[in-house]
């Protein structure tokens, strides 16, 4: 009996074979016989038209794309903000040179700077310091790429109690190895108060890995604060890595959009990206927390550094700004005017006329001559949200009436079925 099963088995397994191949033969037989003719009409006049601007990039600070990446700047958390307005305060990532016998070190909030007012304080305890002095050094975005022969400029503020020698040196990354130093001294009487120190070190070797140091012998209390450090060779002097720049230049982009995504959200609209914090003189830019991606930016590298980059990359900027809508909570559209206004001064900034208010803000930080704006995204990837259209819609009204050659960008999907708002284009991703 279980040898007539399994001659069955057999059997229908090979039945199912040949019908396998007989219908594999069938199909190849009915493949063979067709015949099919594809025609491409490459006359200029069956073209449809490609906009010069169908191509361009899309910015967002994440993973340090912008601060330790495209911008040039050294220093990580250069105001000591970072660990929050209270003090003391967290210093990540800057460390301690000396133990707690030969050196205090916390942050207070004395800074001549209105918008960030922590500083720090570091009281030399040694009356016979180390030889190498003691202080603090920040060891950069990991680790500070200083090249042979290179110029970095580097600033900061400081002030002291007393007479001042203090040694600012680039070295490798456990403090050995000198590759530029300079020594800052000066009397009690020219640092009692807070002083800008410029100083210029150029690299005698290259170290991929490198660090900023700021060290002293002299016992006392000295305060420091705002601290930089930048390769003078940035790209036309803009304060951008060339390297990375020129490789954008390649891309040859026809726009750039900015200031990113989720960044111009945040998680909580506490932490947004506001465009009028990131203007002015560097030392007085309050910098923030992006909770979305979690890291401290100083902001260095703020809207008024996007425009000017979309103008060396000879592409056209469009700025994405916040429509009172994060990701966790939303400005009420009956609220939504002061952002509105924000919007609005933030155009007039971009394009106004050196008279204007925002304009001559443009002009006295180097570009009299207005940017090339002409397109506006409302909010980032915001539409369905309860709020966006309420909001978008009093955006638009504004927009248009003040400055009618604006083309404004929608959140929302009009690729399936027309939009239900108005809007000259829209971005759905």
């Amino acid at each position: 009996m279980a040898l007539s099963k399994a001659s069955c088995s057999v059997s229908l397994f090979q039945l199912f074979i040949v019908i396998c191949l007989v219908f594999q033969c069938f199909a190849i037989k009915v493949h063979a016989d067709l015949n099919a003719t594809l025609t491409v009409d490459a006359s200029e006049a069956s073209g449809k038209p490609i906009p010069e601007t169908f191509f361009g990039i899309f910015f967002e600070e994440i993973n340090h794309a912008g601060a330790g990446g495209l911008w040039a700047e050294l220093v990580s958390n250069r105001g000591f903000e970072a660990g929050g307005p209270n003090t003391p305060s967290n210093i990540d990532p800057w460390s301690i040179i000396g133990d707690e016998s030969s050196i205090n070190v916390e942050t207070d909030r004395t800074s001549c700077f209105d918008r960030n007012k922590v500083a720090l304080r570091l009281e030399v305890l040694c009356d016979s310091c180390p030889a190498n002095g003691v202080g603090v050094y920040n060891p950069g975005f990991w680790g500070m790429n200083i090249e042979q022969g290179k110029k970095y400029k580097v600033i900061f503020y400081v002030r002291s109690t007393g007479s001042l020698n203090l040694t600012v040196s680039l070295t490798g990354s456990d403090g050995v190895g000198n590759l530029a130093s300079t020594v800052i001294t000066g009397s009690a009487s020219d640092f009692s108060n807070w002083t800008k120190v410029e100083t210029l070190l150029e690299a005698k070797a290259t170290n991929r890995n490198a660090r900023l140091q700021l060290t002293t012998t002299t016992k006392g209390v000295i305060w420091l604060d705002q601290v930089s450090a930048m390769p003078l060779d940035t790209y036309k002097g803009h304060g951008f890595r060339s390297e990375l720049v020129e490789m954008l230049v390649d891309l040859k982009p026809r726009f750039i959009r900015f200031p990113g995504g989720c960044f111009v959200e945040g998680e909580w609209l506490r932490n947004a990206f506001r465009w009028k914090a990131t203007i002015g003189p560097w030392e007085e830019r309050p910098g923030h927390f992006g909770d979305v991606w979690m890291y401290w930016t100083d902001d260095g590298l703020g809207y008024f550094e996007f425009l000017q980059l979309a103008e060396d990359l000879g592409a056209l900027p469009i700025w994405v700004f916040n429509n009172g809508v994060s990701h966790n909570d939303q400005v009420d559209t009956s609220a939504v005017l002061p952002l509105v206004q924000e919007a609005l001064d933030g155009i007039e900034f971009a394009k106004g006329d050196p008279s204007s208010k925002w304009g001559s803000v443009r002009a006295a930080m180097g570009h009299p001559e207005p940017f090339d704006l002409r397109y506006v995204a409302v909010g980032n990837e915001d539409c369905g949200k309860k709020n966006y259209r309420g909001n978008y819609l009093k955006f638009y009204s504004a927009i248009k009436s003040a400055y009618p050659d604006i083309q404004i960008i929608s959140n929302c999907d009009g690729s399936s079925r027309p939009l239900d708002h108005p809007a000259d284009l829209y971005d759905y991703h």
